[in-house]
């Protein structure tokens, strides 16, 4: 077994003060420590060489590995394993290699001041990431604690909140939680005009106006939120296709014929960090994809154009593909092959020729075959009836 050189510590902002014994004397034995500017300001006089993190981040994972053997510590803030450098570590090195020391995070700390239970709050990000990645987590009542990119973060975040109906929500900007210079700025989202230090947790107390943009996770969004041409999943229709599919956090969704991207878009609002790629054949749909996926929080919604199933042979093999367009026997049998033991397979037709497509498919392989049909009320005449939608065939099975 490798011996452990790799120590991963987690320091509050008042330095080697906040250290566990453990911890400092790792600290104090090191040989190299890399750390931020900020971080190594608050340090005491070492031994070792001081590294100021490089970038980009691989080329922290490169430096490290040229230092194999020797003793080295790498500083973080707070808890290293929470939207921080230990979760890429863990990824590149084996934990016979490595310990981690954790520090209070910024979100008990937040939790703390405030008299939030931490259990009842959405934690996230936005360093280094959109902004609009908050969107899906959005919603009256609902408490979030955000990680914040820099001092501009706070105003980014009240603006969204205010176009979306949300500007009587209350803002709190919480800096350098346990050291000398603690700090705390409240205000409400419409008209958010305050100073805030670089770096602070945002915490929001969402309350939504009368014009609130009220969504949820779960599939199902009214079909008006999407920029459309028409060729759009309706919404009950795909509320039924994403449960289907199954999202997971971190799984991967192939969205085929994905038009203005709506089932992908569901599928990645639905668990945290999945992930979709949508294939279609035109530009136009691919930039109304894209559109739709930043106003509706999932920025990092993948486009590839080209013909399926040519273009499936270059993507990462899925954990879930849905089909509806461009729907075939090649189609369906490339995905399946791509597609990882237990993954789940769901196509869509509207259409006689795609139908007997479909009634083939589950004749071959199996799995269920559903027709749905939904109605929604209209108005005739002076007075109100049902206005059928054009009844979809779905097939749908689980890879065993």
């Amino acid at each position: 077994m490798t011996a452990r050189w790799l120590d991963i510590i987690g320091m509050g902002d008042d330095g080697a003060a906040s250290l566990l014994p453990a911890a400092r004397d790792r600290l104090a034995a090191a040989e190299v420590v890399i750390a931020s500017a900020r971080l190594h300001d608050r340090l005491p006089d070492l031994r070792a060489e001081r590294i100021v993190w490089p970038t980009p981040f691989d080329a922290l994972i490169k430096r490290l590995a040229t230092l194999r053997g020797r003793r080295v510590v790498v500083l973080a803030t707070g808890d290293p394993l929470w939207f921080s450098v230990g979760a890429r570590l863990v990824q590149a090195f084996d934990l016979s290699e490595l310990r981690i020391h954790p520090q209070l995070s910024a979100f008990q700390l937040a939790c703390a001041r405030l008299g939030w239970p931490l259990a009842d709050v959405e934690t996230l990000t936005v360093h280094g990431r959109a902004p609009e990645r908050i969107l899906p987590f959005v919603a009256p009542g609902a408490r979030l604690l955000v990680l914040a990119a820099d001092a501009g973060s706070a105003a980014q975040v009240a603006r969204l909140l205010t176009d979306r109906g949300y500007g009587s929500s209350v803002l709190s900007a919480l800096a350098h939680m346990g050291g000398a210079d603690e700090a705390q700025v409240t205000g409400l989202a419409s008209g958010w005009v305050r100073e805030v230090p670089d770096f602070h947790v945002l915490a929001i107390e969402c309350v939504g106006d009368a014009d609130a943009q009220v969504t949820s996770r779960a599939p199902g969004l009214p079909d008006d939120l999407f920029h459309h041409d028409g060729k759009i999943t309706k919404r009950e229709i795909r509320a039924i296709t994403v449960a289907k599919l199954m999202p997971q956090s971190g799984a991967l969704l192939w969205d085929i014929g994905a038009g203005c991207g709506s089932v992908g878009i569901e599928w990645m609002r639905a668990a945290r960090d999945a992930r979709a790629i949508g294939i279609d054949i035109r530009e136009d749909r691919r930039d109304m994809a894209q559109e739709n996926a930043l106003a509706l929080g999932v920025p990092d919604f993948d486009m590839v154009l080209g013909h399926a199933p040519a273009v499936l042979a270059d993507l990462p093999p899925p954990d879930a593909v849905f089909i509806g367009g461009g729907l075939s026997d090649a189609v369906a049998d490339a995905a399946l092959a791509a597609l990882k033991p237990l993954g789940r397979l769901v196509a869509n037709a509207v259409t006689l020729q795609s139908e007997t497509v479909l009634a083939g498919l589950h004749a071959r392989l199996g799995g269920e075959l559903t027709r749905i049909a939904v109605a929604r009320a209209r108005p005739v005449g002076g007075m109100t009836g049902w206005g059928p939608l054009m009844p979809v065939t779905q097939w749908s099975l689980i890879k065993r």
